[in-house]
């Protein structure tokens, strides 16, 4: 009894002798603020109080001296006046030293190193940084400073990349544009110098050349656009329609596409209602066209298989366009929807594809305030999920 007596008494007073300690240390961590908060106070008025100090008190150190050496000279005399300066004379010194190497280490120096950084600035060297060894109002500039220095070599990375891929993009527009077009031009010359005899081979002719011009039209189309999502100055035409209608008028084209290329494709329709969204018709079919044109290109030449399915996922509409290709690999996946991004080193060409298709989906489903995704195993094929929301 006396031991569970002893416990409970214990078990009693350890919370008292709880907050008593939690309050000590509530009080020592006030205190420390207190005396950090006063050191910082006193560090960004340094400059000020210098600055004061030359302007106000020598001027009436001045004085009060004069009026020491007038007191002196009439209770004491000559020689006390003359050790009198000496001692003031020295004094007087040894404190200008001291304001003056305090100027010296913690303004003049600091702003000598920042005229620097400004100066290497300004001949394009974003990668100098000033050292900050003073907390008053220059390390408040310094840090200041390396935060713009830092923004502006992000800036001038980012810019520099920018115009590598554009570069890039130009490159890979003249060898899409070429392509089709020396392609063209060798029908065309077979077709006048008579080379093509049977109605059966003019036919294959005239075809190929008409998808290769509609190839070009797509990627003018596409180039147009890419541009003007890049100026942000595409103007959307939003509307609303009911999803099932659009959406199984738009899978019986790409079905007769894609059987025309012996492409197995299916369409399941799993949306019970009516269901209603407010988008541009336009922009939503080249979205879903550049994603199956991405499929044809990379997917295999034979057996291919390309589904859609259309569900609802809460307050949105959700389509799964899938395919049986080679899959993307892990380390590429997150770079799929970026502009100018490559999954290919080498160009190869598909009259479907224009190679800048996701970059322009990602955009024009976010335009649409929905969102883009993808998932994907190496070798088993891929998945892209558009989501776009429901009217209300």
């Amino acid at each position: 009894m006396s031991i569970r007596k002893e416990h409970n008494n214990r078990n009693h007073k350890d919370p008292h002798e709880f907050h008593r300690k939690i309050h000590g240390l509530h009080v020592i961590k006030h205190k420390v603020h207190h005396k950090i908060h006063e050191k910082h106070h006193k560090h960004r008025n340094e400059f000020r109080l210098c600055h004061k100090y030359l302007i106000w008190l020598r001027p009436a150190a001045l004085f009060i001296n004069i009026f020491i050496i007038y007191l002196i000279f009439k209770v004491v005399g000559v020689k006390a006046i003359t050790l009198f300066f000496a001692i003031i004379f020295t004094a007087k010194e040894i404190a200008h030293l001291y304001i003056y190497w305090r100027l010296e280490k913690r303004i003049l120096k600091p702003i000598e190193s920042l005229k620097i950084g400004v100066e290497q600035i300004s001949q394009g060297n974003y990668e100098v940084r000033v050292k900050k060894d003073v907390y008053n109002e220059i390390g408040i500039l310094i840090d200041e400073f390396n935060k713009m220095a830092e923004k502006l070599q992000q800036g001038e990375n980012l810019k520099r990349e920018y115009e590598e891929n554009r570069k890039a993009l130009i490159a890979n527009i003249s060898h899409d544009l070429k392509t089709p077009i020396t392609s063209i031009n060798g029908y065309v010359e077979a077709l006048l110098d008579g080379v093509a005899t049977s109605p059966a081979t003019v036919d294959n002719y005239l075809k190929t050349i008409r998808n290769n011009i509609e190839y070009i039209n797509r990627l003018i189309d596409d180039l147009f656009l890419f541009s003007k999502l890049d100026m942000q100055k595409l103007d959307l035409k939003f509307e609303e329609v009911s999803i099932k209608p659009f959406m199984q008028d738009m899978m019986e084209e790409f079905s007769f596409i894609l059987k025309e290329k012996n492409i197995n494709f299916s369409f399941i329709d799993k949306v019970e209602e009516n269901l209603k969204v407010n988008i541009d018709g336009k922009r939503i079919y080249q979205t879903i066209r550049n994603i199956i044109g991405n499929a044809v290109k990379y997917g295999c030449e034979k057996n291919l298989i390309i589904s859609i399915e259309l569900t609802r996922e809460e307050n949105h509409i959700r389509i799964d366009i899938s395919d049986n290709g080679p899959g993307i690999s892990e380390d590429k996946l997150p770079y799929v929807f970026d502009r100018f991004y490559r999954i290919d080193k080498e160009r190869t060409k598909d009259l479907m594809s224009t190679g800048l298709g996701l970059a322009i989906a990602k955009e024009l489903i976010e335009a649409h305030g929905g969102n883009i995704s993808v998932s994907s195993t190496f070798g088993k094929g891929s998945t892209f999920t558009l989501k776009l929301p429901i009217a209300i």
